[in-house]
């Protein structure tokens, strides 16, 4: 039994083996009659659209084909679909490095209340308000000129000119006569005909405290001010109500303040208002507007604003000239540093920046200025990153590559290549 056994083991084995090779083959002969695997095919190149040609140095010129350009002696170059400020959104990029060589400075634009001031230049006049006129009260002769001259600079009380007045004479011996009566209805109707007759209540009081008629008077100045006319010499004669002077105060001074006529909604009377005199550096002197004249300079198209100082020493001297800031209301506005706003004279511009170092000429509608920062009325948004040194530069580099300016919301239909700040 054991030796059948063994024979029908061998006979399995040798089967499996024969089995085995038989696979092999069949294998080798069908990779050897299998055609051979197709290869991928190779992507096909992709072509860039080519959207126009252009001159760098005359990047608003575009052109439909390749050639020489007509205004330098040099190839065409193209704009692709896919380049930077090729649509004319994604603006020009520039590297970090170049950024910093072209000295660029972000600033951000923010919302915050805003005075809207205004730096005026004006001139020093004096208070026409603060005149006085001293005039004979009566007929007589000018016996003495205190030396007074137009220009002069004189006290309050300062003496002008001793003046005789005949005509008192006998009013003021009257009097005396009725006093001596003792009858106080009596003295009282005297002593109002001396006041009628132009006396001063001094006058009056020296005439009953001495006892004897004052026939020359002297006249003083009513205020302390510059003389402006003085009409008294020795041995002239007057007449009753003649002016021998006319003297103006130098207590407060007038500062008038040019405005052009269309900043003039800005003028307010009792605005506070801060002056500066290159006669007194460091210092300022502090006023309001006390009036708004009606009219307006044709030359100069300019109103007249008219401040109120006080002229502390009676330094302010009229013909001065002084630089006034005019305070105006805080109200919230966007604001933007003054030196970003590139103004071309047709438009203003300012360069966005953008991530990945991209800026963008933004066409933008500014209001006022005050203190360094101008209000943006429409193009940008509060928090949107400026160019505010260095934006020259970089929109020179944005006019070579041919970027647009994104126009204001209302001219987006009427948008124009923008580039150049010559534009």
């Amino acid at each position: 039994m054991t030796a059948p056994i063994r024979f029908t083991g061998r006979l399995l084995l040798a089967a499996a083996a024969i089995a085995v090779g038989a696979g092999g083959a069949g294998y080798g002969l069908a990779r050897l009659v299998a055609p051979p695997p197709h290869p991928e095919p190779a992507a096909a190149p992709q072509v860039r659209k080519v959207l126009y040609w252009y001159d760098p140095m005359a990047p608003d010129s575009h052109f439909d084909r390749p050639g020489k350009s007509p205004f330098m002696d040099m190839p065409l170059t193209a704009r692709y679909a896919d380049e930077a400020g090729a649509g004319g959104d994604s603006g020009v990029r520039i590297d970090a490095s170049r950024a910093q060589s072209l000295g660029a400075r972000l600033a951000t634009v923010e919302l915050a209340d805003f005075a809207t001031g205004l730096d005026l230049t004006g001139v020093v006049d004096f208070n026409q308000r603060q005149v006085a006129v001293v005039q004979a009260r009566s007929a007589g002769f000018v016996q003495k000129a205190y030396g007074r001259a137009p220009g002069d600079v004189i006290a309050s009380g300062a003496p002008i000119a001793d003046v005789l007045i005949p005509a008192w004479v006998g009013a003021q011996t009257e009097y005396l006569a009725v006093r001596r009566l003792g009858d106080p209805a009596m003295e009282g109707a005297a002593r109002q005909r001396l006041r009628l007759l132009g006396m001063s209540e001094a006058l009056i009081a020296d005439v009953a405290r001495d006892g004897r008629p004052h026939s020359v008077v002297t006249i003083t100045a009513p205020l302390g001010g510059v003389v402006q006319t003085l009409d008294a010499r020795p041995g002239m004669s007057l007449a009753m109500g003649q002016t021998l002077a006319q003297i103006t105060g130098l207590g407060t001074v007038w500062l008038n303040l040019a405005i052009p006529e269309s900043q003039a909604d800005q003028a307010r009377v009792g605005r506070p208002v801060v002056a500066r005199f290159a006669a007194y550096p460091g210092e300022t002197f502090a006023g309001r507007v006390s009036a708004i004249l009606p009219t307006v300079q044709a030359d100069s198209r300019t109103l007249t604003v008219r401040v109120e100082l006080a002229n502390r020493g009676d330094r302010l001297r009229p013909g001065l000239f002084a630089t006034a800031h005019l305070a105006g209301e805080n109200r919230p506005a966007l604001l933007a540093p003054s030196e970003a706003v590139i103004r071309t004279g047709r438009r203003s511009l300012v360069m966005l920046a953008g991530e990945s170092g991209r800026y963008q000429a933004v066409e933008v509608r500014t209001g006022r200025e005050d203190g360094g920062r101008t209000e943006i009325l429409d193009g940008l948004n509060a928090g949107d990153r400026i160019v505010a040194s260095g934006q020259f530069l970089i929109d020179s580099e944005a006019s070579l590559t041919g970027v647009q300016v994104r126009p204001l919301p209302d001219a987006a239909a009427a948008t124009t290549p923008a580039a150049a700040v010559s534009k």
